[in-house]
């Protein structure tokens, strides 16, 4: 299983950024995908996820209505399109990839999720 993010940048405050997260190794459609941050000083939050299934979609409360979280299965690649970014979006974004259901439930990763190299995402005032 690997994951490799891209998309992470410097963008102003209410600027837009898509996250890609291309797997290998795995079907996206067979894990729950997901994207995590950590903010400078502060611990890792669940951004947003999707199930196998695309039934179950979680965001972080602080994400709703700006990010959206999406799936193309024949590029076996996820996307987190983001948008209306603030200072407070910035930090290092990691994509993961968990077999079960709890990560898009609760968005809390879980001892089997595996884990890409992160990208950073920079927002300026």
């Amino acid at each position: 299983v690997q994951l490799q993010a891209s998309g992470g940048g410097l963008v102003q405050t209410g600027g837009s950024l898509r996250l890609s997260c291309t797997a290998s190794g795995f079907t996206v459609d067979e894990y729950a995908m997901g994207w995590f941050r950590q903010a400078p000083g502060k611990g890792r939050e669940g951004v947003s996820c999707i199930s196998g299934g695309g039934t179950d979609i979680y965001y972080a409360d602080s994400t709703k209505g700006r990010f959206t979280i999406s799936r193309h299965n024949a590029k076996n690649t996820v996307y987190l399109e983001m948008s209306s970014l603030d200072p407070e979006d910035t930090g290092l974004y990691w994509c993961a990839a968990d077999p079960g259901f709890t990560m898009c439930l609760s968005g809390t990763p879980s001892p089997s999720t595996r884990w890409g190299r992160g990208t950073q995402v920079t927002v300026s005032s």
